[in-house]
């Protein structure tokens, strides 16, 4: 379903097993690198089929966004079940109506390309990453970007770079331009 890295394990309890007089279940805790608090929810929808439809993720709280993105991340080779990246030329459409904050535009980017709960990124480099193929679509490709006017209007966090401080907006336009999506504002 998907894969972390388990650094730490505590037995918390002993008992007989009912499958075999020379066996024992346990119970533990584990601590997982990337485990984040609210994903738990998430995996429920993962395990049971039931993260399949658009704008799930529109009504959660910022942490926990993130931690949807963190299972998407997660989650995407089980999910995308070895499907090929979406061809060259492809239109994919973000509704920007639900972004507010640059996790929120991680998430309705990744449910354009891969659909409910799919992952297109969390992070700036992540997104250089996914535009250089792999990770569910081939550059190059169009990005129609609805409600493009009030998500420029949310994404206005300075982010500093080598070179200049810019708006956060404008630096997602510039990395997906650099990489050839081409992003209709609309």
């Amino acid at each position: 379903m998907g894969t972390y890295f388990v650094g730490e394990v505590t037995v918390v309890d002993v008992t007989p097993s009912a499958r075999g007089a020379d066996l024992v279940d346990l119970t533990v805790t584990l601590w997982c690198e990337g485990g984040l608090p609210g994903a738990e929810r998430v995996w429920d929808l993962v395990r049971t089929g039931r993260l399949n439809r658009p704008g799930m993720w529109h009504e959660l709280v910022p942490a926990d966004r993130h931690a949807w993105l963190s299972v998407a991340l997660m989650s995407r080779g089980y999910r995308r079940k070895g499907r090929p990246d979406a061809p060259a030329g492809r239109v994919f459409t973000l509704d920007g109506r639900h972004i507010v904050d640059e996790d929120s535009f991680y998430c309705a980017l990744g449910e354009a390309v891969d659909g409910p709960g799919g992952y297109f990124g969390w992070n700036l480099d992540a997104l250089d990453d996914c535009l250089r193929g792999g990770w569910g679509a081939t550059t190059p490709f169009t990005l129609h970007w609805d409600f493009s006017a009030a998500s420029r209007a949310r994404l206005t966090e300075v982010v500093q770079t080598a070179d200049r401080d810019v708006a956060l907006f404008d630096l997602l336009l510039e990395i997906l331009g650099e990489r050839g999506a081409r992003v209709v504002l609309r």
